[in-house]
């Protein structure tokens, strides 16, 4: 998992994302930023693999630290465009 996790830190610092409208409203609830979110996955590490029971894509849960240092989640796959998809991100 540590090739995907590269892969992911480099999209990310690349600008070569987006958030979906879910993870948007999650961030919003819990109180955190994109910056929390590129914080977190920045310095985090992948702790699981999921497999999407709709679309049978895999995504990856990484838990980092946001901006302020608490604990953030973040879910995140490899879209079609081959752009990082944040599914959600949430405090721990």
């Amino acid at each position: 998992m540590d090739r995907v996790l590269r892969r992911l830190r480099a999209k990310i610092e690349a600008g070569d994302y987006v958030v979906t409208v879910h993870a948007d409203d999650e961030m919003n609830d819990d109180g955190l930023s994109v910056l929390d979110l590129e914080s977190a996955v920045l310095a985090g590490t992948i702790v699981e693999r999921q497999r999407d029971r709709e679309t049978r894509e895999q995504k990856y849960v990484v838990h980092g630290e946001g901006t302020d240092g608490s604990p953030v989640g973040v879910v995140a796959k490899s879209g079609v465009t081959g752009r990082a998809v944040i599914v959600t991100v949430f405090r721990l």
